[in-house]
């Protein structure tokens, strides 16, 4: 189990002039499901594929062109409605959202409003400090990505890229239980990392494949706990959407500005309009997109073309009996089997492959030593030359046998540094290295006494220093091994430095 403080979420208070007042956040997710085929058409996902060149007659709504479910699509939804241990609806239903989108040529979006697939669910928020919130999740459904409009190829017109048209998404709608934007980033990190373990969304912020749209509102103090106790939202400030964020940072610098203009337009007398907004990350402001429309702006209705979507129990109950062991089970695990710090377990599970690599190395070592190399040896050479541990040019043999050759007391720590320099760069197996380079350490107590005992002598000044002062004796420590060229067993010749100064 992980050792977390449960607690009331607390909320983040903005001094205005006249009052202090409570942030409350809710986001909704897009998240780009994990398929090579779209949500209703055979046509690709494949990202960066030349514009137009991932369209079938579905996506381009050619008459007659019927929508086919893409059950890959269904499962995944399922799993991630899993993963999040939110019920999963058996009957669901697809809608016609009718919106002007310009890029999507059917001139409505199907989606899933009535009838979702995933109903609720929760998602576990450490916040760093110990403590952990529960996010309610109140639904998932199902939809279908618009394309992508392109503004800056000419002057006086527009382009349009249909590839991303019918691409699947999960819309992933929290409750308004997120009370400052520290706390909206953390979910979302959270919510990316389980969709990773699970498979179904890459998470890929900077392409587009997962973005948020953060619903901000403000209320004085109390005003929370009585929405709490009756879900009325009366009690809560009007809220106004922030549309389309895919950046941790920009969210939480959107959710304070547009805070702040909240509380200036409601202290000054007036009132907030509901409506969407963009954030400006280089004004550091929002600034309004249009009115927020309600379901009813929508005229959603049933999809005539789509049967209602009926999924058979036995079906689910196979998908949840493989699912992945998920972040918080596998830190955990991490903390138990290997006595890691929260930290170290928090640090080596924030994605699978780290959490993979780690376990190749861990397995038959000491965890706390393997992790100590993977996560400052092996992370900080990664980070330094901007590469992924999915690329790192060591192996988790390659480390572990550096690990093994300082078990075995064949190197020392600064050897065993200098070492992984080489295997980093060079490559090759690192006993054969060691070997070839004679870069074994001296474990000859007699060679060693030697060199202490030629340092000693030539320094009667030092010793007597070092007599009156037993921390000194570390400048014979060093002497010694400058001497040995680093390869003197450090243990060894601490022990015959503090034996001979002690005469």
């Amino acid at each position: 189990m992980l050792d977390l403080t449960f607690e009331t979420p607390t909320p983040r208070i903005i001094a205005g002039a006249k009052h202090d007042w409570e942030l409350v956040i809710g986001m909704e997710v897009h998240a780009q499901v994990t398929s090579k085929a779209k949500l209703f058409s055979a046509a690709s996902t494949r990202f960066g594929a030349e514009p137009n060149s991932n369209v079938s007659f579905v996506d381009a709504a050619m008459p007659g062109m019927l929508p086919t479910i893409n059950e890959y699509c269904v499962e995944q939804a399922v799993r991630t409605g899993l993963g999040l241990k939110a019920e999963i609806h058996l009957e669901s239903a697809f809608d016609r959202k009718n919106y002007f989108y310009p890029d999507l040529p059917q001139g409505y979006q199907i989606s899933q409003l009535y009838h979702p697939i995933v109903g609720e669910g929760e998602v576990l928020v450490e916040m760093g400090d110990g403590t952990a919130r529960l996010v309610r999740v109140e639904r998932i459904h199902l939809e279908q990505d618009a394309g992508k409009s392109i503004h800056d190829m000419d002057p006086n017109m527009s382009f349009v890229d249909l590839n991303r048209t019918g691409v699947a998404l999960m819309e992933i709608v929290s409750r308004p239980d997120i009370r400052g934007p520290e706390e909206a980033a953390a979910y979302l990190g959270k919510l990316r990392q389980i969709l990773r373990y699970l498979g179904t969304c890459d998470g890929n912020m900077q392409s587009g494949s997962m973005r948020a749209d953060v619903n901000v509102s403000i209320c004085r103090p109390g005003d929370y706990e009585k929405y709490q106790a009756t879900q009325d939202f009366s009690h809560l400030g009007t809220r106004c959407e922030i549309k389309n964020m895919n950046s941790m940072r920009f969210i939480q610098a959107a959710i304070e500005v547009e805070a702040r203009r909240q509380i200036a337009i409601v202290e000054g007398g007036g009132s907030v309009d509901q409506e969407t907004r963009l954030y400006d990350p280089d004004k550091n402001e929002t600034r309004s997109m249009r009115s927020k429309e309600e379901a009813h702006d929508y005229r959603y209705f049933p999809d005539p073309d789509l049967l209602p979507l009926v999924i058979e129990q036995a079906w689910v109950d196979g998908i949840a009996a493989n699912l992945p062991e998920l972040p918080d089970a596998k830190k955990a695990r991490f903390i138990s089997d290997f006595g890691l710090s929260d930290y170290d377990a928090s640090v080596l599970t924030a994605d699978l492959d780290s959490a993979g690599y780690f376990e190749a190395v861990a397995a038959g070592r000491d965890g706390k030593i393997a992790a100590n190399w993977v996560i400052n040896e092996l992370f900080g050479r990664l980070k330094k030359d901007d590469r992924d541990i999915t690329d790192s040019p060591v192996s988790p043999a390659q480390l572990g046998g550096v690990i093994d050759l300082i078990a075995s007391d064949a190197i020392s720590g600064k050897i065993a540094k200098d070492l992984f320099e080489i295997v980093y760069t060079e490559g090759g197996d690192p006993a054969e290295i060691v070997e070839a380079r004679g870069m074994k350490q001296v474990t000859d107590t007699g060679a060693i006494e030697a060199a202490v005992d030629e340092i000693i002598a030539a320094n009667p000044d030092q010793v007597a220093k070092a007599q009156e002062n037993p921390k000194l004796a570390g400048w014979f420590v060093g002497q010694v091994m400058k001497a040995t060229g680093g390869k003197a067993n450090p243990k060894t010749v601490n022990q015959l430095v503090a034996q001979k100064l002690k005469g």
